[in-house]
Parts: C-alpha cells; sequence; structure tokens
C-alpha cells in the first residue's frame, strides 16, 4: 500500500484502476480490504478505485485523541496527495461517519456521498455507555476477545451459521489491529456530534443502504434520515444484517454502480 504522512500520522491507500475516482471508506474495526472484491466491479466499469485504512486500522498508524473530523482530513490528505479534485464516496458504518465529516468540510469536491449501513446522528447515552464498556472490555481483557464477539453481531444470524470461514477471517485481521487504534476508534465514535444538518444541506445525491435485520444501526433509525437529502436513492435489503458488502454483494454492487453512474450524469 502507499502511504502519506498527515499530522504525525501515517495513513496507508490503494488505488485501483482508471476513470472517475470512487473512494470507499471502512468501517469500524475493519480496514480496506473489506472493500477487495466488492471494487473489482468498479474496477470492471472503469472507475479508480481508492480504498483508505483509517487511523488505528489496517497499515495506517494509531492516531491519539483521534476524532471523525481528524479522520475525514487524513481523508482528505490521501486524495491531495493522489490531487483528486472530484470524488465520489462511500462509507461503510463509521466510515459514514467520517464521509459525512468530510462532507461538512470539502462538500465541494463530492459529486455523490453513500451511506452504507451508516447514519448522521450523534450516540444515544445508552450507546455511548456501551462504547465505553467496550473500551473498559478491552483495557481488561484485551482486543482479540472484544472482537470475537463483535464481527459476528455485525451479520444476520442465517448468514453466520453459513459463512463461517470469512466470520473467522475478518475476526483475525481484527484481532491483529492494535488495542489503542481500537479504543481510539470507540472513542472518536462516541464523541462526534449530530451531522444530519449536513445531510440537509448536501447538494450532491445521497445513497442510503439499509439492512433490515442491521443490530449496529437499527433500519427505524436509518430511514430517519432518508428524507433529509434534496437527492436521494434508497435501497432496503429485507435478509441483510450491517455486512451488506458481504451479505449481499451483487445487489449492493448494482445500487453502487447505478448511483455513481447517475452521479457522473448529474455532474455533467
Amino acid at each position: 500500500m502507499k502511504k502519506v504522512t498527515f499530522q504525525d500520522t501515517t495513513i496507508a491507500y490503494e488505488t485501483v484502476g482508471k476513470g472517475p475516482a470512487v473512494v470507499l471508506i471502512h468501517g469500524f474495526c475493519e480496514d480496506s480490504r473489506v472493500w477487495e472484491e466488492f471494487s473489482l466491479d468498479l474496477v470492471e466499469e472503469k472507475y479508480k478505485v481508492i480504498t483508505i485504512d483509517l487511523p488505528g486500522f489496517g497499515s495506517s498508524a494509531v492516531w491519539p485523541n483521534v476524532t471523525i473530523a481528524d479522520m475525514a482530513d487524513a481523508v482528505h490528505a490521501v486524495l491531495q496527495d493522489l490531487k483528486q479534485d472530484k470524488v465520489i464516496m462511500i462509507g461503510h458504518s463509521m466510515g459514514g461517519y467520517v464521509s459525512l465529516a468530510f462532507a461538512e468540510k470539502y462538500s465541494d469536491m463530492l459529486l455523490g456521498l453513500g451511506m452504507f449501513h451508516s447514519q448522521p446522528y450523534a450516540d444515544s447515552e445508552a450507546k455511548k455507555e456501551g462504547r465505553e464498556k467496550g473500551i473498559g472490555f478491552i483495557k481488561r481483557q484485551g482486543s482479540a476477545l472484544y472482537v470475537k464477539q463483535l464481527i459476528p453481531a455485525l451479520f444476520a444470524p442465517d448468514f453466520v451459521n453459513s459463512n463461517a470461514f470469512l466470520i473467522e477471517k475478518l475476526t483475525f485481521r481484527a484481532s491483529k489491529y492494535e488495542a489503542e487504534g481500537i479504543i481510539e476508534g470507540l472513542q472518536a465514535m462516541k464523541n462526534r456530534p449530530d451531522r444530519s444538518q449536513v445531510l440537509a444541506d448536501i447538494a450532491c445525491p445521497v445513497l442510503f443502504i439499509v439492512g433490515k435485520k442491521d443490530n449496529a444501526i437499527p433500519a427505524e433509525k436509518s430511514l430517519e434520515q432518508t428524507h433529509l437529502p434534496k437527492i436521494s436513492t434508497i435501497h432496503i435489503l429485507e435478509k441483510v444484517g450491517h455486512m451488506g458488502m458481504f451479505e449481499a454483494t451483487k445487489h449492493t454492487q448494482l445500487y453502487v454502480r447505478k448511483f455513481i453512474s447517475f452521479c457522473l450524469d448529474q455532474a455533467n
């Protein structure tokens, strides 16, 4: 992977393909490898796919006291390194939080924004308490046991039962992240502000992909946001949890591909 230094932190990224730029931002306890198979479809469609490891995950260094806005600035630093001034950005889960923070600061760079199992609202008090419990658990027990419980819960139960190897692979990857990086991610999500107004003000089209069986971000919460943008496309996946890029690969690839085409048409 290529690397750029920003705010004394090393940020890793990769580019594949040529054409209009599509940025894929991974979620919490993931890294850019979650997009490996998913992005092949976009490369075949003649797009340049940019994937980034957020601070503390994958090959990017831990950033002490990082915020979601800091992560957005790190993404911006990568795009500056690549000399990209216009992109379509798709963010999964925490990656959606980062994408919204990016939109808040660099909206003129976005031709389209994708909220892939994500939402703009701040954590509830109960959610904040849950993140604090997670931090305490990691400090006491380490991160390996934490991610062993976390990763399977992101998927619909039926998918977990029939895809043990994938779950084990994602869990193994997450177990290799530094515990401090996971803790920083939890803190950043807990402290992020409500950015629903960013969605309401955004000029570019917005894609929403919602999993009906999502336990991380319940479908009802996801649907609340869909009326906010001026231009939006909404897809609800009946049998999918929080990981549509794996649980419904072909469907979500199609949704993203059509959205990219629509955004490029709008821009022209």
